[in-house]
């Protein structure tokens, strides 16, 4: 069953992919945020934005979630990927925010994600996390309710 989920999710992603090749403007970040889940993380990563106009946006990133659980560090992999979108066109004014819709995946646990983002530069997330195994980190299970919040800064601004 995992395996068909992923064959049809990389098939998926690809088909957009290609669809869009020539179309799509990519824009590197990087961020740092704050997400709960069951207990606090730093949240540290890098992401892709793709869009073709502003009204529907594509990301993809990696990061790293850090924490403490009963005096001991851990560093927990994490992939994720979002769209935000605003169906006003050509309105620039109303481009200030998104609706965010995503999900996020460690080796943890599994998150289906919303939330708004401001100009997609600040992110305020919300979603349930599903752990993925029985014992959690440190004997703390990753089930309930999560929360983030996400400051994201496009790598164009390093360069000038």
């Amino acid at each position: 069953m995992k395996t068909t989920i992923k064959f049809f999710l990389l098939f998926a992603g690809l088909s957009v992919f290609t669809q869009y090749r020539a179309q799509l403007t990519v824009h590197k970040m990087i961020y740092a945020g704050y997400e709960y889940q069951n207990q606090s993380f730093a949240d540290v990563g890098g992401r892709l934005l793709f869009l073709t106009h502003d009204n529907i946006l594509y990301r993809v990133g990696a990061a790293a979630l850090m924490g403490a659980v009963d005096s001991e560090f851990s560093v927990l992999p994490k992939v994720q990927a979002d769209i935000l979108f605003n169906f006003e066109k050509n309105v620039d004014f109303y481009h200030s925010w998104y609706f965010l819709a995503g999900a996020e995946v460690t080796n943890k646990f599994i998150v289906p994600k919303f939330g708004i983002s401001v100009f997609g530069i600040a992110d305020v997330t919300a979603g349930y996390g599903f752990s993925l195994e029985e014992r959690g980190n440190e004997g703390k299970k990753f089930k309930g309710l999560n929360m983030g919040v996400t400051i994201n800064i496009p790598i164009v601004v390093f360069s000038h």
